[in-house]
C-alpha cells in the first residue's frame, strides 16, 4: 500500500489516481500507524513552503516522516514535498524545513524570456543513476513552481533541468527520493517514474 500524507497542502487526489492507474492501492492519510505500516510513502505538495512546513508540524507529520526514513520505507517527495526535505526556503525566511538534506530553496529570477512561475513541460536530464529513472531516457515532464532546490551535495542529484539557470530537478539518497516536477501530471513518463518508485523495496 502507498500512503499519501494528508496535511491540507497539495493535489493529493491526482497523486492517488496515478497510483490507482498503476494498479497500486493508495490511501490518503495522516494516521501515523497507517503511514508507518505502508510499503511506500509519498509527500505531495503545492503552495507556500512556510504554510506547508507549519501544517506538517501541526499534524505531527514531521516526526512521522523522520520515522519513515529511519525505518527505511521508500519515500517520495513531490514539488513542495521535495522542497520541505531541505533546510530552508527564500519563500519563507525563518521557517525551517525538515533538513533531511542540506540545501536551500531559491526563487527563480525573472529575465527576458524567463517567466516566474515556471508552468508547463520542460526537459530533465538524468545523472548519478537515480532509481526513479531506471530505463527512462531524458524526457519532458510537467512543472509548476517559482522556487527550486539548490542541494549542497551534488552526488544526491539525479536529474537537472533548465529555466534560465540549470537547477536540481530530482534527488535521491538511500530510500528517500524527491522530484520538483509533478509525475502525476507528466503522462506516461510520469507513470513510469511512479512505477519505478513502487518497485523500490
Amino acid at each position: 500500500m502507498v500512503a499519501i500524507i494528508d496535511y491540507d497542502a497539495g493535489n493529493v487526489r491526482s497523486v492517488e489516481k496515478a497510483f490507482l492507474k498503476l494498479g497500486k492501492k493508495a490511501e490518503i492519510t495522516r494516521d501515523p500507524g497507517t503511514i508507518l505500516g505502508a510499503d511506500h510513502v509519498v509527500l505531495p505538495g503545492v503552495g507556500n513552503f512556510g504554510d506547508a512546513a507549519e501544517k506538517l508540524r501541526r499534524y505531527g507529520m514531521d516526526e512521522v516522516i523522520r520515522d519513515v526514513i529511519l525505518k527505511e520505507i521508500p519515500f517520495l517527495g513531490i514539488c513542495v514535498g521535495m522542497q520541505l526535505l531541505f533546510e530552508k526556503s527564500e519563500e519563507s525566511p525563518g521557517i525551517p524545513g525538515l533538513a533531511v538534506f542540506k540545501g536551500t530553496c531559491r526563487r527563480f529570477r525573472e529575465e527576458p524570456g524567463i517567466k516566474v512561475p515556471q508552468i508547463g513541460w520542460n526537459s530533465i536530464h538524468m545523472m548519478n543513476g537515480g532509481r526513479l529513472f531506471r530505463d527512462i531516457p531524458s524526457s519532458y515532464v510537467y512543472f509548476v513552481h517559482s522556487y527550486y532546490v539548490e542541494a549542497e551535495e551534488e552526488k544526491i542529484v539525479t536529474a537537472v533541468s533548465k529555466h534560465g539557470i540549470i537547477f536540481h530537478a530530482a534527488v535521491e539518497k538511500d530510500k528517500v527520493s524527491a522530484v520538483q516536477f509533478h509525475p502525476e501530471k507528466s503522462g506516461e513518463i510520469g507513470l513510469r517514474i511512479l512505477r519505478n518508485f513502487v518497485d523500490i523495496k
